[in-house]
């Protein structure tokens, strides 16, 4: 297992452990291993780069996944927009906290076989995130 999180920009979150075990557990209970996952922190600029370059998307997103998995192995690079994240905490009028694992733990569910581009697989991906987010016993 070897969970890494890159920022390239200030995300103000310090517990890297508790996340990196909150993501393990997650994954562990959706019947899978955690292998090797990169968490990388950026401006909406550089991830809309990375979403016209490698998706053929002209928008700007608050993650892309890149899954590199194996059967029960979950490998992958998530690329995340801080930016996106706090815009959204504001007008979501969510704690900064609860939109950063969000984001996090949507990018785990699309590398465990989660969609969300159909109406019904959006509604079990929010499931999955709600369900995730109230396991989280830890502060930032």
């Amino acid at each position: 297992m070897d969970i890494n999180f890159i920022e390239n920009i200030d995300t103000g979150v310090n517990n890297w452990n508790a996340i990196q075990n909150w993501v393990q557990s997650s994954i562990e209970n959706e019947g899978k291993k955690t292998g090797v996952l990169s968490f990388v922190f950026m401006t909406d600029e550089e991830l809309l780069t990375y979403n016209r370059k490698y998706l053929n998307h002209d928008y700007y997103t608050d993650v892309i996944t890149f899954d590199d998995s194996d059967l029960l192995t979950i490998n992958g690079d998530i690329l995340i927009s801080l930016e996106m994240i706090k815009n959204n905490h504001k007008e979501l009028k969510i704690s900064y906290k609860s939109e950063f694992l969000r984001v996090i733990i949507h990018g785990i569910m699309h590398l465990c076989g989660y969609k969300d581009k159909e109406d019904l697989d959006i509604i079990e991906m929010r499931k999955k995130e709600e369900f995730y987010l109230n396991r989280v016993a830890f502060e930032l």
